[in-house]
């Protein structure tokens, strides 16, 4: 029968960081860089940990040049081609040092994946990208690409949380999500609040010296810095960073104002871009939106870098390494005044 589980679980929105004593006398003392050792690539990695959510409009390469240049990660989306692919490694070498190449979970992705890896030997990393984590083919799928690839250090990206990590853990890193064009909460009535999924997935993930991405639910440099300090490795960000130069498409014009298109991997929009169309037996679930054009991305990297050194300062972290062991959130009603908004 039916079980209800009562425990309270939280999204970003329902605290805050408690300010604690710090020794820091400036933001710029703070040091945001990361090394991870993978578990059984073997690979390091050193950098700050955000990373490009991998789909059409923001995992680009355009995106990659500029992210990289900040020792920020990229997870390319799956439609390049195996030429275009190329033809950015030969031109832009050192990015490849911090982009995923992505797939799906079909044969044929499998097969564009393969040719992609053969074409840039020097990549290291691969986004797999699955709506269902819990499915047993999804399992399936993943040990065959980890027994294709076992070099590679394996992004999972899943729709729904991911409780049972012992499925999963001969790969290094796996991901939650609830994305800001995602209807999946809606169509569904499936979900896991974001900052309660995190602490939960951390606390299993790192017991097992795997590691978390927290996807989604970002909509502010606060939200960054409170998916880190619940205990993610990572972040990964799609919303936060549509509508710049470097996000794919054109500028749409409405009324004098500048707009980019924005939408759910899952959405009509882009099922009708790559598939033809909605099958009949499924829904849609992403919702598609026009949002301001904002410019070039490197206003927005300071914005999100900037507030999380200052989260750091305020609770007296010196390093991001230590912002969840200096974590203690409080539970509110209300995040800021919105007496201006």
């Amino acid at each position: 029968m039916p079980r209800v589980d009562a425990d309270l679980k939280l999204d970003f929105k329902d605290v805050l960081f408690r300010p604690k004593r710090s020794s820091l006398k400036s933001r710029s003392e703070v040091d945001l860089q990361r090394t991870f050792t993978f578990r059984n690539s073997k690979q390091t990695y050193t950098g700050i940990p955000i990373i490009v959510a991998n789909m059409d409009t923001t995992g680009t390469f355009e995106m990659a040049k500029v992210f990289s240049k900040h020792t920020l990660f990229t997870a390319i989306h799956k439609h390049y081609s195996v030429e275009e692919w190329k033809t950015f490694a030969d031109n832009h070498p050192e990015c490849l040092e911090r982009i995923a190449a992505s797939s799906g979970s079909g044969n044929a992705d499998l097969e564009k994946l393969c040719a992609v890896l053969e074409a840039v030997p020097a990549l290291k990393y691969i986004c797999l990208d699955v709506a269902n984590g819990y499915s047993e083919y999804f399992v399936e799928f993943v040990k065959t690409v980890r027994e294709k690839f076992p070099k590679h250090t394996i992004m999972i990206i899943a729709n729904e949380y991911l409780q049972e990590y012992e499925l999963l853990f001969n790969e290094s890193l796996t991901c939650i999500c609830p994305g800001s064009v995602c209807t999946t909460r809606i169509k569904t009535g499936v979900g896991y609040p974001q900052l309660s999924a995190v602490i939960e997935c951390a606390d299993s993930a790192h017991g097992l010296k795997g590691h978390i991405i927290s996807d989604g639910g970002c909509s502010c440099p606060g939200d960054v810095a409170k998916a880190f300090g619940a205990g993610a490795d990572f972040v990964m960000m799609g919303g936060m960073l549509a509508g710049h130069d470097q996000c794919s498409g054109e500028l749409i014009e409405k009324n004098g104002k500048k707009y980019k298109l924005f939408y759910g991997m899952s959405s009509d929009t882009a099922m009708k871009k790559y598939v033809g169309g909605v099958a009949e037996y499924r829904a849609s679930e992403g919702r598609t939106v026009e949002v301001p054009y904002r410019g070039d991305v490197e206003n927005t990297i300071r914005d999100i870098l900037g507030g999380l050194r200052s989260t750091c300062t305020y609770v007296g972290a010196a390093k991001l390494k230590e912002l969840s062991r200096r974590t203690t959130f409080i539970r509110v009603t209300q995040q800021s005044s919105q007496m201006f908004t």
